[in-house]
């Protein structure tokens, strides 16, 4: 592998300018889409280009994890022009030519995460700095993400964020340098809550138990602000370490709160925990308030449901995608994912691959792999085919505006598969809302940092 550690380029250095570059200590320059531009980290000058998969295959959220791996190696594959193309048949617009970005064949080296920030982080160096990454991707946990982002900034790095949904993540933390796909807290609120009343009424007290880090805090308040708008009264939240296998100490002191709905602000592992305990402290089979109980669980994954089994069933969310939605890039890519792997892809594997593809034709667009250029050619990117609906890569917060799925665990499965039912596709224009009500700034794009 060919990487440059803040080093001279080959490439169009002007030879008479050589001796007065060197004397200043200056880095070289490089002509890059029209405009001059300093040399920048892992610049790739060999036949291949590589990815940083940021995985948490250990943790609670190792299940993604995994599901995420098998969606980057086939993006991978496809991006290379191996196997059936998936979704590079049907993105539009698209510079995608199947022969790897910019005629240099894509390779991969991962990291476990073991769904913790500073192992994230620690994991994203040694590829940036070791193995030579070009783009770091990947990520379960919103800690994660913000913590990767945040070097990938400094190293100037782009990192595609995998599973992320934390309002913080394209708000207070948002980076230039970072990019997320996946939808966020206030826009689960946005979809979930009319449902709710819907469904529930507008005369309800909840309990909420929630995950106690960055994802869970914004959900907690998104979810809160949601249903507090209806009608709803919040009775307590109560912060749940990540990873907790017992949760009866948190779910004991619900029976007796007043409470008449129970908020599950976990995902992963947690989630599947805490609603089977949940279920087993008889909570779905009891009236409070003259009212039947309900448990709601604001964000899960297909992967999450199986977990869950018989738990799920009836019980009301949001997703960011699902794999048997009717459009063309969802069957494409579901077609592709079952056939590699003989399962449906979850809404983890979907951003994981959209977004290995969202980056490739973002550097083919630019025409270089000069972060800037390609920070450039995402911001603002207008794009359709990839199972959300016409998806817009907004360019003040890096935030992919698309549809949202409201979903309810399904009561007659008619397969190991068959867990999730779609109640309700959100809009884009109704999921929108202004970026500046999370604060942050994006940052520079230049002068690009060099690598360590």
């Amino acid at each position: 592998m060919s990487t440059i550690k803040g080093g001279f380029t080959r490439r169009n250095v002007i030879k008479t300018g050589l001796t007065g570059i060197l004397a200043t200590g200056v880095a070289p320059l490089v002509f890059s889409r029209g405009a001059w531009a300093q040399d920048f980290c892992n610049n790739p000058t060999g036949s291949t280009v590589t990815f940083g998969l940021n995985l948490p295959l250990t943790g609670a959220y190792a299940e993604e994890g995994a599901d995420e791996q098998k969606a980057y190696e086939l993006a991978i594959k496809h991006l290379n022009g191996e196997g059936d193309g998936g979704l590079l048949n049907v993105l539009k617009p698209s510079a995608l030519k199947g022969n790897g970005i910019l005629g240099k064949k894509v390779q991969y080296v991962s990291s476990d995460s073991q769904t913790k920030s500073d192992v994230a982080r620690a994991g994203a160096t040694r590829m940036i700095e070791r193995d030579g990454a070009i783009m770091i991707t990947g990520g379960s946990s919103s800690g994660e993400a913000i913590a990767v982002q945040s070097l990938c900034q400094e190293l100037g790095v782009i990192f595609m964020a995998g599973l992320t949904h934390s309002n913080d993540t394209t708000g207070k933390d948002k980076r230039r340098y970072g990019f997320r796909h996946f939808f966020n807290a206030y826009q689960s609120g946005i979809a979930i809550a009319p449902v709710l009343g819907e469904e529930y009424g507008k005369e309800r007290r909840a309990y909420h138990l929630t995950a106690d880090y960055t994802w869970g805090w914004t959900q907690e308040e998104s979810i809160k602000a949601a249903t507090e708008a209806l009608g709803w009264q919040t009775v307590q939240t109560v912060r749940t370490p990540l990873g907790a296998a017992d949760f009866s100490q948190y779910l004991t002191p619900v029976l007796n709160s007043g409470a008449d709905v129970l908020i599950l602000n976990h995902y992963g592992n947690d989630m599947v925990n805490s609603l089977t305990q949940a279920v087993q402290f008889g909570m779905r089979d009891r009236q409070a308030n003259g009212k039947q109980f309900e448990v709601v669980v604001p964000l899960f994954s297909e992967l999450m449901a199986k977990g869950a089994g018989e738990n799920i069933k009836g019980i009301f969310g949001t997703s960011n995608w699902h794999w048997n939605l009717p459009d063309e890039g969802s069957k494409a890519f579901t077609k592709s994912f079952g056939a590699a792997y003989g399962s449906p892809p979850s809404q983890a594997a979907h951003t994981a691959y959209v977004q290995a593809l969202l980056y490739a034709d973002a550097c083919e667009r630019a025409g270089t792999f000069y972060p800037p250029e390609v920070i450039k050619a995402l911001e603002g990117f207008e794009f359709d085919g990839m199972g959300n609906g016409k998806t817009l890569y907004r360019a003040e917060d890096h935030q992919c505006m698309k549809s949202v799925l409201v979903v309810r665990g399904n009561e007659k499965p008619t397969s190991q598969f068959d867990v999730l039912n779609i109640v309700k596709e959100i809009d884009r224009e109704t999921a929108n809302y202004d970026p500046a009500i999370f604060g942050g700034e994006l940052g520079a794009a230049e002068p690009v940092p060099q690598c360590r």
